[in-house]
């Protein structure tokens, strides 16, 4: 048993390849289909844009101050 992958043989080479590949493939399926979901669920809820108001100073007194 070699334990290099530089001195590992053309056999073995091609056994890396292809679990790399189907390893890849897996987790493109699993993003897509991950994402699919999420959007479907994303129609059904409502976003809420908050806007930034006017900017408050607050003093050592514990008041605040409009400028």
């Amino acid at each position: 048993m070699n334990h290099s992958i530089h001195s590992a043989d053309r056999a073995t080479h091609l056994k890396i390849v292809v679990v790399a590949l189907v390893a890849g493939i897996v987790v493109a399926g699993f993003g897509i289909a991950a994402r699919t979901h999420a959007d479907d669920s994303q129609t059904a809820q409502s976003t809420h844009v908050i806007k930034a108001g006017k900017p408050v100073v607050v003093t050592s007194v514990g008041t605040s101050e409009i400028r």
